[in-house]
């Protein structure tokens, strides 16, 4: 693969935007589940204009105190219902500074339960379409997700996803963030998963198996540990590698 999108969870607070606005492609905008409100959801997508980056909306678990990292149970109608009014916050921002949401990304813990829960992907799809765009969104998701799965299966668009600062378990699963070894916070560590996924076709795991995953965006978080050292690290490796960077079509 010669080409890639780069995306950054951004709009939550980390303090690092403006740095890392930079060497992002796509960037997923808290939209006041798990972080946000109107006020940063406005300066986000300028920031995103002034940069020519493309946006998304980042759904999460309307639980700011625990920033949507924890499992919520929630009725399934309910959650579609917020998922569907978060995008929508984000969606009448960005139309009225002129600029159009073109993918949607879960957060958190709901990115994670909908790795293997179907009932919670089955929401988080129908609350895209709810929104009323669709079928015109580019769904973010892990390969071989349940999300994955069940947004082909309702016709959205998707793009797998990939980790760049976060360490794989040999099922392919995100290492738990309660767990020793979880960030990958040594910017040459983060650059040579990066370059592992476009060069080899998946990364090492935390134990040191192989797993093959094909995606068409990395993400890397913006309150990881020097993250704008990271940033700058993983694009000089893909400039290294011949690998260009830029939104997916």
């Amino acid at each position: 693969m010669r080409a890639i999108d780069i995306n950054s969870d951004l709009g939550e607070g980390a303090g690092h935007d403006p740095e890392l606005m930079r060497f992002v492609t796509s960037a997923n905008i808290a939209c006041g589940g798990h972080a946000g409100d109107d006020e940063t959801m406005r300066e986000t997508v300028e920031l995103a204009r002034k940069h020519g980056v493309s946006i998304g909306a980042h759904p999460g678990y309307p639980d700011k105190a625990n920033f949507g990292r924890d499992a919520m149970h929630m009725d399934p109608l309910a959650l579609v219902q917020e998922i569907a009014a978060q995008i929508r916050a984000l969606d009448e921002i960005a139309r009225t500074a002129g600029i159009t949401v073109r993918h949607v990304k879960a957060h958190g813990a709901l990115y994670n339960q909908a790795d293997r829960d179907a009932g919670i992907a089955w929401s988080i799809a129908n609350g895209i379409f709810d929104d009323g765009r669709g079928a015109s969104l580019l769904v973010f998701a892990a390969p071989r997700s349940k999300l994955l799965e069940v947004a082909q299966a309702m016709d959205l668009r998707t793009a797998r996803e990939g980790f760049i600062d976060r360490a794989y378990e040999a099922d392919g699963t995100l290492r738990s963030r309660k767990l020793e070894g979880a960030l990958h916070t040594d910017p040459k560590v983060a650059a040579a998963q990066a370059v592992s996924f476009l060069r080899d076709g998946g990364v090492r795991t935390h134990d040191g198996t192989f797993v093959r995953m094909d995606v068409e965006t990395l993400c890397f978080h913006g309150d990881t540990p020097g993250i704008t050292d990271i940033a700058a690290a993983v694009r000089d490796a893909l400039a290294h590698e011949g690998i260009d960077v830029r939104p997916p079509a």
